[in-house]
């Protein structure tokens, strides 16, 4: 059996450390019970929840500069249960929160547990095989514990995920729509912890689409890993879609390994949770990979998002760009930690970062900390990032060709995010997410105080 390292176990520091060692001992229970899972995956459940058990939710901010923004003592508070998935929910009202086209592949998960009976029923797409997660004996290769309460805690409460497997060569295939619902319950404040597992094969092509969705305003957390491995000269196309409610916490986790000649292009979209957060690492393993990192952020009222964005050259020739935009209004907050690190001998690489934020109230406030960490000499980087609001020159440009005040207001604002969303190139979903936009552009607009001021 593979032996998965775990750090020695300390006092555990969680107030509501009962809740989530109560649940873990019945779920480890009845999965013992059920047999199906690899070795991997037990051993995986039982490092993750021992270092969970010895590190709890990051708390102290003083002093850990990956959580010096974001402020988790609320979390910390609340008993967020782990149980069965709630019954009921049908196909079309997914339907209707979600694009569910013929022409994807779609996967649904309620409450973490895949429903076989609320999938798609078109054709699997040839050369792509889906199976369940804990029999993939890779599990956790990427994303490890150590150090990381949120994939500790997921990897704790392994269950329903999926392993998606694609072949060598393969360039025909269907867009895999990965949707992730979390309804109310009678569980009370309801915690999920998703799983997907990417290979993709050498020479092949493809599209992932991972949504994560609320059909409930009440309290949830989510806690979503995602690990991705790609073969020589394969592409992805990874668009992720976070639209959690509003009294949501959603803490992602996104690990990638890059071959050689391969190309990793993500493009997220943002918005919803109390506090959400994105921690994305790509490994850029194989000579000329390249790595694009884009993404749009709302938010507004006193919501809050974080991104936790970075890769690692280890080769010659690699070629990343990190490039994020935020809208935020009200007394919302956002922070971006973008960080590339060029590691000894890997000449030749080209990588540039940028974060771009418009502020559209007086209350709203970002914090920015893009980063170089660069231990070769014979490369090509940059970054920057700046946050701002829209002048009274180009709203009164607008408003002077005969444009009324609040539809300049959204002109400037869906022109803002329209460069993230253009690159989106399945239809279907950009439509989608400019749809999402506009809804979310009165409240955007209603707390808006710097539009339009000098």
């Amino acid at each position: 059996m593979m032996t998965l390292n775990a750090s020695k176990i300390e006092p555990n520091p969680i107030r509501h450390a009962d809740v989530y060692r109560n649940d873990w001992d019945s779920f480890v229970a009845n999965q013992s019970r059920n047999g199906s899972a690899s070795d991997r995956a037990h051993e995986l459940r039982r490092v993750g929840w021992e270092e969970f058990n010895r590190i709890g939710f990051p708390i102290n901010r003083r002093g850990n500069e990956l959580w010096k923004y974001t402020d988790l003592r609320q979390i910390d508070r609340m008993p967020f249960r782990f149980g069965a998935p709630s019954s009921g929910i049908s196909l079309e009202a997914i339907a209707k929160m979600v694009p569910l086209p013929r022409e994807w592949q779609n996967v649904v998960f309620v409450d973490g547990v895949r429903d076989p009976s609320i999938a798609d029923s078109g054709s699997q797409s040839d050369g792509l095989t889906l199976r369940d997660v804990t029999a993939y004996e890779q599990l956790g290769a990427l994303a490890g514990c150590e150090s990381n309460a949120f994939v500790s805690l997921n990897s704790a409460f392994l269950d329903d995920g999926l392993m998606v497997d694609i072949d060598h060569d393969v360039e025909s295939i269907k867009p895999l729509h990965v949707v992730f619902v979390s309804t109310g319950s009678d569980l009370g404040q309801r915690a999920v912890y998703p799983r997907i597992a990417v290979s993709v094969g050498r020479g092949s092509h493809a599209t992932l689409i991972e949504t994560h969705v609320s059909m409930a305003d009440g309290s949830h957390l989510s806690v979503p890993v995602v690990e991705i491995s790609m073969g020589q000269q394969s592409t992805l196309r990874h668009y992720r879609v976070q639209l959690d409610g509003e009294d949501s916490y959603h803490f992602a986790t996104t690990r990638v390994k890059q071959g050689e000649d391969s190309r990793y292009r993500s493009t997220s979209f943002s918005m919803g949770s109390s506090i959400g957060r994105h921690d994305v690492l790509t490994m850029l393993d194989g000579e000329h990979a390249e790595s694009t990192l884009h993404g749009v952020y709302m938010t507004t009222n006193r919501q809050h998002q974080d991104f936790e964005i970075s890769t690692t050259h280890s080769v010659p020739h690699g070629t990343s760009d990190q490039y994020y935009k935020g809208i935020l209004s009200g007394r919302s907050r956002a922070v971006f930690s973008g960080k590339i690190t060029v590691e000894r001998g890997a000449q030749k690489t080209d990588a540039n970062q940028k974060d771009l934020n418009l502020l559209l109230s007086h209350g709203a406030e970002v914090d920015t900390k893009p980063s170089l960490e660069i231990y070769a000499d014979d490369v090509k980087c940059a970054h920057g990032a700046t946050a701002g609001h829209v002048d009274e020159d180009t709203l009164f440009y607008l408003q002077s060709r005969g444009v009324d005040y609040d539809t300049a207001q959204a002109m400037l604002i869906r022109g803002f995010a329209a460069e993230i969303l253009d690159e989106i190139e399945d239809e279907l979903l950009r439509t989608f997410l400019e749809d999402k936009l506009d809804e979310l552009m009165p409240a955007l607009q209603q707390a808006s105080d710097t539009i339009g001021t000098a």
